[in-house]
């Protein structure tokens, strides 16, 4: 395996530093004083498009074709790594097509690419998009969904709720995860693309979270929703095969190293802010604190290791569900560890409320949660290794 970084890699990650530094964790502090997402007109949007985020990776429609460009994964997990290590609620709020964005790069059609990225190629304002998958009865189990895709000649009418679903009040356009057949399980699973305004779609609400308060969890209905039949991802042929439900897995496996990624950077800020915290108190002197702090480090840097095999086996194009859950679930568990260790030294401390741990502390749990809990991830690694039955 192979993980240097050359030094455009490196020039990547120290301005994503600055960056950190300078907008990100102070909009993320300010956002949970608040109790708020960041407000859709917030300058913070802009100054991103100014940088040149909030683009599709899609090439556009007159893109020559030409042989893929080779995959750089280890670079995109430790640019997550490092920009959540300064907030990471915040980098889920900036703009952006989002999580579906692969998943209508490699399945949609070549109308349905121009028609949702376009207008991410050269954004006029900032956008986004999102994922709806979970729902109230739901969530680890992503075959459960129970939201109805119901075929009209040449329409589809969506009937249903989902729930926690990031941006998705501010979103362009929403992919859908709906079922023709809830009895069939994944077989009959669709994804569609959801324009926002489209009548029937509303009642967002944006729930109130313990952490990662910088960036909308919304929940919304689906009240008989019709859509042209050209709304559904990829078109009729795609869903042979199971392929809706491989749309949403392919975007969850795609998601997992960079969540874990997400999560040593948590697991790192909580560290480095135990460490300068217990050196201003004089609890270094400690044994029993120097002993728990290097306990940490060394699991910061084995989720980090695992994190980067998963990504290097995606960057050499080979099979890395075992990997992709593995760092997922250690990479969470260990970042739970940094900031519970670093609220049990500050103390009388922590219990204020102000202190960046303490905020570190309620953003961690979420990452055990988020694109498949600890104990779904344990399953998958438990059913590759072991063959546990269904």
């Amino acid at each position: 395996m192979e993980f240097a970084i050359d030094a455009a890699m490196r020039e990547r990650i120290e301005e994503a530093r600055e960056v950190g530094q300078r907008e990100i964790r102070p909009a993320g502090l300010e956002a949970d004083r608040n109790a708020a997402p960041i407000p859709v007109g917030d300058p913070f949007f802009d100054r991103c498009l100014e940088r040149g985020e909030g683009r599709t990776r899609w090439a556009g429609p007159n893109a020559p074709k030409s042989k893929p460009r080779k995959s750089n994964v280890i670079l995109s997990l430790l640019l997550a790594e490092e920009l959540a290590y300064w907030d990471r609620g915040v980098i889920n709020a900036t703009p952006g097509p989002g999580l579906p964005e692969q998943s209508v790069i490699g399945m949609g059609t070549d109308e349905q690419k121009e028609r949702f990225l376009g207008p991410f190629l050269e954004p006029d304002k900032p956008r986004w998009a999102c994922f709806g998958m979970t729902e109230p009865g739901a969530g680890s189990d992503a075959a459960a969904i129970r939201t109805l895709a119901r075929r009209d000649g040449d329409h589809w009418i969506l009937n249903g709720a989902k729930c926690f679903i990031g941006a998705a009040s501010r979103s362009d356009w929403l992919l859908i995860q709906a079922t023709v057949d809830p009895s069939k399980g994944r077989a009959a699973q669709r994804a569609f693309l959801v324009e926002q305004g489209t009548p029937g779609l509303g009642g967002f609400k944006i729930e109130k979270k313990m952490g990662l308060k910088a960036y909308e969890s919304t929940s919304f209905t689906l009240e008989d929703v019709r859509l042209p039949a050209s709304n559904l991802l990829g078109g009729e042929e795609r869903y042979e095969r199971k392929a809706g439900f491989k749309a949403a897995m392919q975007t969850f496996n795609a998601g997992r190293p960079v969540i874990a990624a997400n999560a040593v950077g948590i697991a790192r800020a909580a560290l480095d802010e135990s460490i300068r915290f217990a050196r201003e108190t004089d609890l270094l002197g400690r044994d029993r604190v120097r002993d728990r702090i290097e306990a940490i480090a060394r699991k910061v840097r084995k989720a980090r290791l695992i994190c980067l095999r998963a990504g290097w086996l995606a960057d050499q194009q080979r099979a890395n569900i075992i990997e992709a859950s593995m760092s997922k679930a250690m990479a969470a568990q260990v970042a739970q560890e940094a900031a519970s260790m670093g609220l049990e030294l500050l103390g009388l401390v922590g219990g204020r409320g102000d202190h960046l741990i303490e905020k570190l502390y309620r953003d961690a749990k979420a990452m055990d949660i988020v694109e498949g809990t600890g104990q779904i991830q344990r399953m998958i690694i438990a059913r590759q290794l072991v063959g546990l039955p269904r």
